[in-house]
C-alpha cells in the first residue's frame, strides 16, 4: 500500500511538471472577464424576473 501511494505521488509531481500555468496578467484578465460575465448575467436575470413579475402582478 506504501508503495501505491509514492507511486501516486510521483505521477502527480510529474503530471503538474507539464501543467501551463497562466501569467499574472492572464490570470488577472481572465479574472476581470469572469465577474463582467457573472455581473451581465445576474443582471440580466434580474430584468427578466422584474419583467415577469409585472405581467404576472397585470394578469392577476
Amino acid at each position: 500500500m506504501k508503495e501505491k501511494i509514492i507511486n501516486f505521488v510521483n505521477d502527480v509531481v510529474k503530471e503538474m511538471k507539464k501543467v501551463t500555468w497562466p501569467s499574472k496578467d492572464e490570470l488577472k484578465e481572465s479574472t476581470a472577464i469572469v465577474i463582467v460575465v457573472c455581473l451581465i448575467l445576474a443582471l440580466f436575470t434580474y430584468v427578466i424576473d422584474m419583467s415577469i413579475s409585472q405581467i404576472f402582478k397585470g394578469i392577476f
